[in-house]
């Protein structure tokens, strides 16, 4: 936001409405709204009591606040207030911009409305990624997930590919959507891997398997939820626990059987020696088959 907090919360202190405000404490019963006299004022701030809060009581308790900030005259700037930010300096030593009012519910929006806000007005405004994100970015572990990326669609085999399991690697692809600057819900796997191949993460020789355009690059989940919600129409992948060394592209086999005849001679007979001999372009035998070996005869038949 360009308005400055301090501004901001000056200019709706100053609102000869602002005694009027739902939230206001009533004057007879302090602990209560003057917008509502049977609700608390805590209604508007973040849980504090013991242990979690029940999800029914919470969005209840959210949803009467909400009402009351319905009413409020100067609702327009006490949301202005609540979604100015402030600049502040993280462990890494770089300025992050935060919510000058992280918690609570200001100007009818929950905490969560207002950093959704945020974190959009960062996409819409974001400049090209500084040389420590990226460097972050670099990372060896990111650096071979990009690449078995790269070569796979799927979580799982992207994930057995860069040594890693499922639920760190796409842990990894979310942190490096966000560190090259992509929008999480909009990404994609060739706008992720394009914009590595930009800035260098992976070489511009890299091979990429194509894809659909479906924005789940920085969404999957092991339970798939997420990527139903985000991508519905995309297509299923479907994994045999089974069979995962095997390939899942369709190959072009070789006959399963050839027929080798040779004459033989011997004790003034003529016979014929017929071998079978299978063939495969797999590069191993499928585990549930036991082929015989190619130099015992499998039938043999003399005249």
């Amino acid at each position: 936001m360009n308005t400055s907090p301090t501004t901001a919360r000056q200019t709706l202190v100053d609102h000869p409405h602002y005694r009027y405000r739902g939230c206001a404490p009533d004057p007879d019963l302090p602990s209560k709204c003057a917008g509502d006299p049977d609700v608390t004022l805590d209604a508007w701030g973040p849980y504090t009591g013991d242990g979690p809060e029940p999800q029914k009581t919470r969005l209840g308790r959210e949803k009467t606040a909400i009402t009351i900030c319905g009413r409020c005259p100067v609702i327009t700037l006490c949301r202005t207030y609540a979604n100015t930010t402030t600049l502040e300096t993280d462990t890494n030593g770089r300025q992050v911009e935060r919510l000058v009012e992280p918690e609570g519910i200001l100007g009818g929006q929950l905490a969560l409305t207002r950093h959704r806000a945020l974190i959009a007005r960062r996409h819409n405004t974001t400049p090209a990624p500084a040389d420590v994100t990226l460097a972050e970015a670099r990372t060896p572990q990111r650096r071979h997930l990009l690449l078995a990326l790269a070569r796979e669609t799927d979580p799982e085999r992207v994930a057995a590919l860069a040594g890693m399991d499922v639920r760190t690697a796409n842990w990894h692809r979310s942190a490096l959507v966000t560190l090259i600057g992509l929008d999480r819900n909009r990404a994609t796997r060739t706008q992720l891997l394009a914009a590595a191949v930009e800035h260098r993460l992976i070489p511009r020789s890299t091979r990429i398997r194509p894809d659909g355009p479906w924005p789940i690059v920085a969404a999957p989940t092991v339970d798939g939820v997420r990527q139903r919600r985000i991508a519905p129409l995309r297509p299923v992948q479907l994994v045999l626990p089974a069979l995962n060394g095997m390939p899942r592209t369709i190959r072009t086999v070789a006959p399963v059987g050839v027929v080798v005849a040779r004459r033989t001679r011997g004790a003034g007979q003529v016979g014929v020696q017929l071998r079978l001999a299978f063939l495969t372009s797999a590069s191993r035998p499928h585990p549930h088959r036991t082929l015989p070996s190619p130099t015992s005869p499998v039938l043999e038949t003399a005249a």
